[in-house]
């Protein structure tokens, strides 16, 4: 018999205009009889936001798997899931559904039904450019497109080895050289236009999270079909918010406008203690979205970030480190008096973060598992002194520790150190290692080109870890790219040692410990292209294991792996402040989900 094992969201009512009548409706509370739609109000809510990227080249869901793509596609898709907005820890509840899962004894089979009332984008894709409602057989059809190499999709990895046939319906595909559609999955089902199954291959604790993730977002096949290729261009979904071409400069910015026909979603009344102050309560039960529009710029450079929030062309700022003293002592870490009069707030997030510096274990020199290849890895990550990054870059905020799982998920290791650290500064032993790798004091070493951001400071950490490795006579040519470009030479596996921050998807350390599991290699998000078959079935066990001490001491081992392989240099996570305008209204900042534009408001100008 199936039963509900995953917590139930928030319930609200709405007040119907033909009857006094109040239904269910997930993510919300009960509403006001005072409207918030922008159409009702005297002028338009405009808000103002920044990446600090070269922004997406697209955000089709199924190409998408950075944190500016997800922050992108994130207004416009929508998923079956999504995160509260003001709970922490972090907790899911319906989005696109009318009721969280139900979920059979065993773990394998989930059912599912749609919310009523949720409609696509008009676009001209449908019939009078109306856009129709959504049903589960455009879940089914958005999934089966993850595996659609044709599609050039990059997140099959997510659903990989976890749904009944799905695997082989993607193998089969392939060998046929067609993508049929029509072709059915044993583990997808669909009952009916608004409720359709999920059988698993075993039981995965981390698929409930998958479920919020924006690369499993539905779209419809009209607007697929209609735009091809340019899809991620000309994006359509049932969003909050519609981006339309025109309305996209590549490389500048993107202006979202209000979706006039969006589903009814209110804004949640479960808030925590710390939130009073955002005055939250005010606008319990109210209808989103808040704005009417969101103007979001691509400012890849420090200075020019900080000088546009301080003229107020920004409504809120990640703080560049340069600018710290700024608005903070350094000392107390305490927000500054002068800062305050100007109206500013000021919100530190821990980051689920793991910041790295990363080798292609395919590449002919940094790559391999033999004693001396893995000798070279151990004696780079032994000259890199996360310390004086830490204090050069971040004011010593950040949190270095050793593994990819950081603190705040279960999994990180004790005091951030692991019996099995290699982690520096240490140059003595990094010397001995290179003699062991064959390359005493560098010699005969090739020179290793280093792949990172141009954004932010990327120029100038470049320099100080090329001064660091300089000390055992390791030479770096850094090559500098946009984001964008690079994630996708990483894709392509030509990148020989690499840098980029892998934010956690979702709290638990199955997922950064996905990111070096063997089948998830590039294009997927095992960049690394680490293969280890004893890993690998470590992997597989946890996945399908609730929280407990015996996972934990796998996760442990997997770890302690990984530092002996040493596919990567480590870790270090983030505290990212951010200094808010006080226009901007009901602002709570959270990097771990990116579907906040709609809870969020200006003050009237």
């Amino acid at each position: 018999m199936l039963h509900k094992t995953l917590k139930s969201c928030l319930n609200c009512r709405m007040f119907l205009m033909l009857a006094v009548l109040f239904i269910f409706m997930p993510g919300c509370s009960k509403p006001t009889n005072e409207s918030s739609t922008s159409g009702e109000k005297k002028g338009l809510k405009k808000a103002k936001f920044s990446l600090r990227a070269d922004g997406p080249k697209s955000i089709d869901p199924i190409r998408g798997s950075t944190t500016y793509e997800n922050e992108c596609a994130s207004q416009v898709f929508e998923t079956l899931l999504q995160y509260k907005y003001l709970k922490r820890p972090f907790e899911l509840e319906p989005l696109l559904l009318s009721e969280m899962p139900v979920v059979s004894d065993d773990g394998l089979t989930w059912k599912f039904k749609l919310k009523k009332g949720v409609f696509f984008h008009d676009d001209p894709c449908f019939p009078d450019g109306k856009g129709r409602e959504l049903v589960a057989s455009d879940v089914i059809y958005s999934w089966k497109r993850m595996a659609d190499i044709s599609a050039k999709s990059k997140v099959f990895w997510l659903v990989e080895n976890t749904i009944q046939g799905f695997d082989e319906y993607k193998a089969t595909q392939e060998a046929d050289g067609t993508f049929d559609y029509s072709v059915e999955v044993p583990g997808l089902k669909v009952l009916n236009d608004l409720e359709f199954e999920v059988v698993l291959k075993k039981a995965a604790t981390r698929f409930q999270w998958t479920l919020a993730m924006f690369q499993m977002a539905v779209v419809p096949r009209e607007a697929v079909e209609k735009y091809g290729q340019k899809f991620g261009l000309h994006p359509v979904g049932t969003g909050p918010f519609i981006l339309k071409e025109e309305d996209w400069q590549q490389g500048v910015k993107m202006t979202f406008r209000r979706n006039p026909n969006y589903h009814q979603c209110f804004f949640p009344s479960e808030a925590m203690p710390e939130d009073a102050d955002l005055g939250v309560a005010d606008v319990e039960g109210k209808r989103l979205p808040f704005l009417d529009e969101v103007q979001l710029e691509f400012i890849q450079q420090d200075q020019p970030l900080w000088l546009k929030f301080s003229k107020g062309n920004l409504d809120y700022c990640q703080l560049p480190d340069p600018y710290y003293e700024e608005i903070f002592s350094k000392r107390t870490r305490k927000m500054l008096p002068a800062a305050k009069k100007k109206g500013l707030t000021a919100a530190p997030v821990p980051l689920l973060d793991f910041i790295f510096r990363g080798f292609n274990m395919e590449d002919s020199v940094v790559g391999g598992y033999t004693e001396e290849k893995r000798a070279l890895r151990q004696a780079i990550s032994l000259a890199l002194d996360w310390d004086e990054q830490n204090e050069t870059f971040y004011s010593g905020q950040c949190l270095v520790y050793d593994g990819p799982v950081p603190s705040g998920i279960e999994g990180y290791p004790e005091g951030g150190v692991h019996s099995n650290s290699k982690r520096g500064l240490d140059l003595e032993r990094a010397r001995e290692l290179m003699v062991k790798a064959g390359y005493p004091e560098g010699k005969g070493l090739p020179r290793i080109e280093y792949y990172t951001s141009r954004a932010q400071n990327g120029k100038q950490q470049s320099e100080m870890i090329t001064r660091q490795l300089s000390a055992i006579g390791i030479d770096l040519k850094v090559v500098l790219l946009d984001f964008s470009t690079l994630i996708q030479k990483l894709d392509d596996k030509n990148g020989q040692m690499f840098s980029f921050a892998w934010g956690s998807d979702y709290p638990d350390a199955e997922n950064n410990l996905s990111v070096f599991y063997g089948p998830n290699e590039s294009p997927g998000n095992n960049h690394f292209n680490y293969k280890n078959a004893e890993y690998d079935k470590l992997y597989e066990q946890i996945a399908g294991m609730p929280s407990s001490d015996a996972r934990n001491k796998i996760i442990d081992q997997m770890i302690g792996m990984l530092l002996e392989d040493c596919p990567y240099a480590g870790s270090m996570a983030r505290t990212r402040n951010y200094v808010v305008h006080s226009r901007l209204k009901y602002f709570k900042p959270v990097e771990t989900f990116s579907n906040w534009y709609k809870y969020v408001d200006v003050m009237d100008e």
